[in-house]
């Protein structure tokens, strides 16, 4: 279940054009977490891009929530973000 969740976070950040993308799925570190119940997952996401210049951090990472806000709180529960840009 958490590599659909994955696929379609990826689909969705896909959108922003990215140098560098990686999802890394943490949802095993939060077993028996509240937010973790029903299949929700946490995910860390390492993402490059040049739409991110000249932006600071909060800005970022409105950009990437802004893409995926449908699917928290649920499909996916977290989401640890690392955003740059390329530069």
């Amino acid at each position: 279940m958490h590599n659909d969740h994955k696929s379609l976070l990826q689909a969705r950040l896909q959108e922003l054009e990215p140098d560098w993308l990686e999802i890394i799925d943490e949802s095993h570190l939060h077993a028996g977490h509240a937010g973790a119940r029903g299949g929700a997952s946490h995910f860390r996401v390492q993402i490059w891009c040049d739409a991110f210049a000249g932006l600071g951090t909060v800005a970022r990472h409105r950009l990437v929530y802004a893409r995926v806000q449908d699917l928290m709180p649920y499909p996916i529960h977290a989401l640890a973000i690392e955003a740059r840009d390329p530069f």
